[in-house]
């Protein structure tokens, strides 16, 4: 019986750290953090390949993987919204969610013609929004 409490308890232990490891907008981040586009604003009218350029306050960058206090790595959301039960889990990656997670501050898209939205988000190490997320606001621009 002994040995038995003693297996539970070792389970337990290996169990419990992954139960609370940085889930659902667990990792948070500072007042007045903010994240932008610094060369793009709503209403732009741009030709593809599009370069765009992130702007972050308040954090630091740090490349996916790495867990430091007060850091993330950006996120671009194509025309996607991320919200409500979105916000507390990893943002997917495809077309629309491109992820930067070697620390990257800039990127180049290619994009269809048209009228496209686009929004910055910060993923945490694990790429969950942090709490409060740090995401710019959704700005809509023209491709010729």
């Amino acid at each position: 019986m002994r040995s038995y409490f003693q297996s539970a308890a070792m389970a337990l232990c290996l169990v419990l750290p992954l139960a609370f490891s940085a889930n659902a907008g667990e990792t948070p981040s500072p007042d007045g953090a903010k994240v932008y586009f610094i060369n793009l604003k709503d209403g732009d009218t741009v030709k593809s390949p599009v370069t765009i350029q992130f702007g972050l306050e308040g954090m630091g960058v740090a490349p996916a993987g790495v867990e430091k206090e007060k850091t993330g790595h950006h996120h671009l959301i194509i025309d996607e919204t991320i919200e409500g039960e979105e916000l507390n889990e990893a943002i997917p990656a495809d077309d629309n969610h491109k992820h930067f997670g070697g620390g990257q501050t800039e990127t180049t898209v290619e994009l269809a013609p048209g009228e496209h939205t686009l929004q910055l988000v910060l993923g945490d190490w694990s790429h969950i929004p942090h709490n409060p997320p740090v995401m710019s606001e959704q700005i809509t621009i023209t491709v010729e």
